[in-house]
């Protein structure tokens, strides 16, 4: 067995495409069968966690995988044909903008009635329904930036250099403790959420999996760069007025002062993100690469259609009083 840090644990499977995953990282039983993968529900839980457990050992791996499994031939035909369920589901169901401009002019606009998650969170949720968020979130926010770092060396010119940049304080201008998904941690433990990198993940539902899903998939492919190009611009475009009202849920909420520095930063420097990516990172792809426009489009899109499914599990579940998170309730 190849030598490796340990990772997470892994966790149950969700069905049988996930479950013949495990198996065969665990080196135990054969990886699903084509047609499983085919017939899966692209957006359900099963194959989002199958899809997930194979994105995940190009990151941090689990702590029972051989780190050899990240380039396994087989593992990685069965993930191709998870992706193309799920992105095949992505090109269909999501609505798409005619151009670029049309679609970052729509996400500059903040809705006079908002009723998102971050919405509801700042006027009405409660303390509890904050930490499950934070819980879910935990997927992403403690790998904040890596799925994005994979563009990089798929860019050239302006759009690197601005890309480049923005990472730059993703990753704390230099200092550790100044990381986002330190900082995210931080946060964490101020919630009395327990901090471990992958320990929400089989709290997490399918639709949380998917948004992170969707990163991994657009940043593991060279061909789908416009796409995470896309999807960078609509997190950083979108970023600040968000964290603004979650700031404001925390301070109401007492969720406590790391939770309270973690939104305040983002206001800040997403605010002087999303001025970098549209002119320079957009500016400059579409600058070098004008057959992009459509991928880009796509991408962001895509991520409104990824997070507005997110975000109506979340408020339909707690409007009914319920908990979102599987197997766990935080009180």
């Amino acid at each position: 067995m190849t030598e490796d840090r340990p990772g997470p644990e892994l966790p149950p499977s969700r069905g049988p495409v996930s479950a013949a995953v495990l198996a065969y990282l665990r080196a135990t039983g054969p990886l699903p069968r084509a047609e499983d993968a085919r017939r899966a529900s692209p957006y359900g839980d099963d194959l989002q966690l199958a899809l997930y457990l194979c994105y995940e050992l190009h990151y941090r791996g689990f702590a029972e995988v051989d780190a050899a499994r990240e380039w396994d031939p087989d593992l990685l035909r069965t993930r191709a044909q998870l992706e193309d369920r799920f992105l095949s589901a992505l090109r269909a169901d999501t609505p798409v903008h005619d151009s670029v401009e049309a679609a970052v002019k729509e996400l500059l606009v903040e809705p006079a009635e908002g009723t998102g998650v971050s919405h509801y969170l700042r006027d009405e949720g409660e303390l509890w329904q904050v930490r499950e968020y934070i819980a879910q979130r935990s997927l992403y926010h403690l790998k904040e930036a890596d799925p994005h770092a994979w563009v990089l060396p798929r860019l050239w010119g302006r759009a690197k250099a601005g890309m480049a940049a923005v990472e730059f304080d993703e990753y704390g201008g230099g200092r550790a403790e100044r990381v986002h998904a330190r900082l995210f941690a931080d946060m964490m433990a101020d919630l009395e959420l327990e901090t471990t990198y992958g320990h929400y993940l089989d709290a997490a539902s399918a639709e949380m999996l998917a948004t992170v899903n969707m990163m991994s998939l657009f940043g593991l492919h060279r061909a789908l760069r416009g796409a995470l190009v896309g999807h960078f611009a609509a997190v950083e475009i979108t970023s600040s007025p968000g964290s603004r009202r979650l700031a404001e849920a925390m301070r109401r909420t007492g969720a406590g002062s790391a939770a309270e520095f973690f939104y305040d930063e983002h206001v800040e420097a997403d605010a002087v993100h999303e001025q970098v990516v549209r002119h320079d990172v957009i500016g400059g792809l579409l600058e070098e690469e004008p057959h992009l426009a459509a991928d880009v489009t796509f991408g962001i899109d895509a991520t409104g259609f990824v997070e507005d499914r997110f975000a109506r599990h979340l408020l339909t579940a707690w409007h009914a009083g319920r908990p979102t998170l599987r197997n766990t309730h935080i009180s």
